[in-house]
């Protein structure tokens, strides 16, 4: 079945903008099904232009690198203001109320990749919460979780560890659309007002991805990438590269020094714990960001099957055995991360210091910490299924 999603529903129906004040939180890959700009195909519809634009990270068309700050600016096509919500300090994260003057309604249409740590759907509630707090209506226009709506995977994150990489308590994987994650915030936020949903047509929670991916951040370009992205993110938090600064960003990981064959026997050993996906031993060289023009060893994450591949568990199995081998050399982030000084990256991602102290430790106690860390999983992965089931847009399936 075709699916159509919120923005082309509303399309359908846009002279019901028309002579409304709105703004629209959105980004590239806001696009209808005739691959249009949502903003543009708003302009030549009923609704007319919107008052104003409002970016995430990676700015409005997605051209800034990771941590980047966008200044405001104006869309060359029409015009309107451009607003950021990501700037160079953690304030700027939330939109000022008077960045919502003049408006009377708020549509976001964000694609979102399924994962805690991505924060497009953290700028979504934050900017919800503030328009709703300044009396606008709030209207979210959902989109597919190309991760799919059925897996849920890992522990819930300790308060400690709330973040820009961590805004909610919800497992890594957590299975939900970004509306259906709106409603659940909204809720335990006691929100007086919900945002209205437009809910997609034809979407199932195992539908596979249908239709054109536009990447949703520079590093994000292709279906692919979103697969992986819930496991290898963890090598942000760290002295490895993540793969950015080449046309594989989350699908090569490495470091200069790594032995790429011994790399991929000694996670051959966990290969019962990894379903669906091949390490390929490989090299490669970043043109930018970590280890830029240097050879680095390690592998290529290839997924075989992305419906049993378990993504979390594999960037924390790359994880322990990179420290196997680098041993000593092996080393955490220690820039600021998303703003965050004061704890750990490796921290912030995972919601606890559980990763970080096992692979601290090392050998044996390492693999033990591990495993008891893991199976603490399930209870919360369970907690949360339960939890979500009153918010869900689309049904479970049987």
């Amino acid at each position: 079945m075709k699916i159509h999603r919120g923005c082309d529903r509303l399309l359908r129906e846009a002279q019901i903008l028309a002579g409304r004040a709105y703004g629209l939180l959105a980004h590239g890959a806001s696009i209808t099904a005739e691959c249009r700009p949502l903003h543009l195909a708003l302009a030549a519809s009923p609704a007319g232009p919107p008052a104003a634009l409002f970016g995430p990270e990676h700015g409005y068309w997605g051209v800034e690198q990771d941590m980047v700050a966008t200044a405001d600016a104006r869309d060359p096509w029409t015009g309107v203001p451009v607003v950021s919500l990501y700037g160079d300090s953690a304030d700027s994260l939330r939109p000022r109320p008077e960045a919502f003057a003049g408006l009377e309604l708020l549509l976001i249409d964000l694609q979102d990749v399924g994962c805690r740590y991505y924060t497009y759907a953290a700028t979504a509630v934050w900017a919800a919460e503030v328009a709703l707090a300044a009396g606008l209506e709030v209207w979210v226009l959902d989109r597919p979780n190309p991760l799919g709506g059925v897996v849920v995977e890992g522990g819930l994150p300790q308060g400690f560890c709330e973040s820009f990489v961590g805004a909610f308590r919800i497992p890594v994987r957590h299975g939900l659309t970004l509306g259906e994650l709106m409603r659940l915030e909204a809720r335990r936020r006691g929100w007086s007002r919900e945002p209205q949903i437009r809910t997609m047509e034809g979407w199932r929670r195992d539908s596979e991805w249908s239709g054109a991916w536009i990447a949703p951040s520079p590093n994000m370009p292709t279906l692919t990438t979103a697969v992986v992205y819930p496991g290898s993110c963890l090598v942000e938090a760290t002295a490895l590269s993540e793969g950015r600064g080449t046309t594989r960003p989350f699908q090569l990981i490495g470091a200069p020094g790594i032995d790429p064959p011994a790399l991929v026997a000694a996670l051959g050993r966990r290969a019962h714990e990894l379903a669906g996906v091949r390490l390929v031993p490989t090299y490669f060289r970043p043109q930018f960001h970590k280890h830029r023009d240097e050879i680095c060893g390690g592998v290529e994450v290839v997924v075989t099957d992305p419906r049993v591949f378990p993504a979390y568990r594999c960037g924390i199995e790359l994880l322990a055995a990179i420290r196997d081998q680098l041993g000593e050399r092996f080393a955490w982030r220690q820039q600021a991360y998303e703003f965050v000084g004061d704890r750990p990256a490796i921290d912030l991602l995972t919601g606890g210091p559980e990763l970080r102290e096992a692979l601290t430790a090392g050998g044996k106690a390492c693999r033990d910490r591990l495993s008891e860390w893991i199976a603490g999983w399930q209870a919360d992965e369970a907690a949360f299924r339960d939890e979500r089931r009153a918010i869900l847009l689309y049904p479970e399936v049987s």
